[in-house]
């Protein structure tokens, strides 16, 4: 199993940005892909998970309403639309996929990690 993040840069305050995460490897859709972040000094954080099936999302407190999370089964892709980006939101993020098919915000649970892409929000 292979999960590839792309899609950081860097972006002024305010601004938006697109990641994904191809999966590749996995035998059927059943698992649940999640997003997490990691600022330098500090720990990696759940930001936002989807469910097997598209149908059932969570995320952080700190990014509901500006952060959606989507998924395209077809494609084995999972997005991460981040909107009204604030600087607090850099971080290096990372996509992580679980064979646990819920939406679950529990860092533990995921058995499989991409690389990371680096986000920096700054004037």
């Amino acid at each position: 199993v292979q999960l590839q993040a792309s899609g950081g840069g860097l972006v002024q305050p305010g601004g938006s940005l697109r990641l994904s995460c191809a999966a590749s490897g996995f035998t059927s859709d059943y698992y649940a892909i999640g997003w997490f972040r990691q600022a330098p000094g500090n720990e990696r954080k759940f930001v936002a998970a989807i469910n097997w099936s598209g149908g059932s999302t969570r995320y952080a407190d700190s990014v509901r309403g500006r952060f959606t999370i989507s998924r395209d089964n077809a494609k084995n892709i999972v997005f991460l639309q981040m909107n009204s980006l604030k600087p607090d939101d850099t971080a290096v993020y990372y996509c992580a996929a679980t064979t646990v098919p819920a939406a679950t915000d529990y860092r533990l649970s995921y058995d499989y990690w991409g690389q990371g892409t680096l986000v920096t929000v700054s004037s």
